[in-house]
């Protein structure tokens, strides 16, 4: 699986990268940066439910 950002979408509010901090982070501008776009099989379920709580809708799923 991987996963990206909508940058026209995301506000950076940090909550995927409360849900999962080995994917996502904050850069120093406060932008969101992925860390790990083909998202370890351990870390699925972690990354779909920082999908599911983005407030914006700004993160997806991609092939």
């Amino acid at each position: 699986m991987k996963v990206e950002v909508d940058r026209d979408l995301c506000e950076a509010n940090a909550v995927c990268v409360g849900i999962a901090p080995g994917v996502f982070e904050l850069d120093d501008d406060d932008e969101l940066r992925i860390v790990r776009a083909e998202v370890p099989e351990g870390q699925v379920e972690l990354v779909s439910q920082a999908i599911d709580a983005c407030p914006r809708n700004a993160l997806f799923k991609s092939r």
